[in-house]
């Protein structure tokens, strides 16, 4: 049943007179707890797009609806809109708004009013979810383009918004932060969060992603899930796009019969499963499910697992791993990892945050349903 969080009905914008639009005639429809990518082309609008659904800016015509009410631009209304809506923008330096790390991120939740113990915490787990604790005392303009990109991170998720847009939030990350971004927006889409991303990267938004919206020169060209997309190689090239790499070698093997076309793979670890296709006997993927202050030493010697393949994903995993100082193998996608040791006929343990669990055994779902591979899954309360 549809539930739209955030609608745009005939949106136009231009931004002087005499231009051409931006957003031409733009209708658009995302739903609430649904995992929406934006993609297009520089130039498409994706940006000037999630301005307006923010209230940064207000159309020339048209209308956007906010839980199925047309947008309201006073003062008053609009501070409590963006107070559910957060929007991470593409560079840092537009969000940062303090001179020291600690103090931007608590930005946010002073103006909301919040009890300094409040503020506090926010701004603790804040910036341990983006890796940036022990650079709290730290001038905001000192760092690094990738390190001030976490910063404004932080203060978007210390504000724990309903709906969050975040503008090529991966773009100028290394290739670690950009996973741990990654992470983080599964998290807060399993807490209840409806995120909304765009991105030049068609791999990490396939393997994401359950709908996307594709922009080209202003309008919205496609909605939908992203399959139909995809197999439109023309439609493709015209938006200024690439295929993502599953896909293209799902179509290759499939095309010259190595493979079924369906189910599609998103992931390497999937692709993988599909080629091999086999019936060797898999391991065991133990998923244990870890709260804030856990012990995962204690957890690795109670259950035996001293001699496996160990990960860690979500929040409280990683708190727990960093109080412990437990020694991981996969500290960055731990469930693809963990799963494809599993393939090799290994076992493997994944310490993950609870609300997590759905998204860890994801891909060990997808082999073991299309019969590629018999994976185990040992999942304890």
């Amino acid at each position: 049943m549809s539930d739209p969080v955030l609608q745009t009905q005939n949106v136009k914008f231009k931004y002087e007179r005499n231009t051409p639009d931006v957003l031409d005639d733009v209708t658009m429809s995302i739903e609430r707890n649904v995992k929406t990518a934006i993609l297009g082309a520089n130039g498409a609008g994706k940006s000037t797009l999630f301005s307006i659904l923010n209230a940064l800016r207000k159309p020339d015509s048209g209308e956007v609806l906010y839980n199925g009410s047309p947008l309201s631009y006073r003062k008053k209304n609009i501070n409590r809109m963006r107070s559910e809506v957060s929007i991470l923008f593409q560079n840092p330096n537009d969000m940062l708004f303090r001179p020291i790390v600690e103090q931007d991120v608590a930005y946010g939740p002073e103006n909301m009013k919040l009890p300094k113990d409040e503020v506090q915490k926010r701004v603790d787990d804040a910036l341990f979810a983006v890796g940036m604790s022990e650079f709290r005392k730290s001038p905001t303009m000192k760092l690094s383009y990738g390190q001030r990109k976490r910063i404004t991170l932080a203060g978007v998720l210390a504000m724990k918004p309903k709906v969050l847009i975040m503008d090529e939030p991966t773009a100028g990350l290394d290739p670690q932060m950009a996973c741990e971004v990654m992470e983080i927006a599964e998290q807060l889409y399993r807490s209840g969060v409806t995120v909304i991303m765009s991105s030049h990267d068609t791999d990490l938004t396939y393997s994401w992603a359950d709908e996307i919206h594709v922009m080209r020169h202003g309008k919205c060209v496609y909605s939908g899930p992203a399959e139909p997309f995809y197999s439109d190689k023309v439609e493709v090239y015209l938006s200024g796009l690439m295929p993502p790499m599953a896909f293209v070698m799902n179509e290759g093997l499939s095309s010259c019969g190595t493979v079924e076309r369906e189910p599609f793979p998103r992931t390497q670890c999937q692709m993988s499963a599909k080629i091999g296709n086999s019936k060797a006997s898999a391991g065991t993927l133990h998923i244990i499910p870890v709260e804030d202050g856990s012990d995962i030493n204690a957890l690795i010697d109670d259950n035996g697992f001293g001699d496996m393949t160990t990960g860690i994903y979500g929040m409280s995993a990683r708190r727990a791993q960093d109080s412990s100082k437990a020694r991981i193998d996969f500290v960055y996608n731990g469930p693809e990892n963990c799963t494809l040791k599993c393939l090799s006929g290994s076992d493997a343990v994944l310490f993950c945050d609870p609300v997590m669990v759905e998204s860890a055994r994801a891909s060990a779902d997808y082999i073991n349903k299309g019969g590629f591979a018999d994976i185990s899954l040992d999942i304890r309360n």
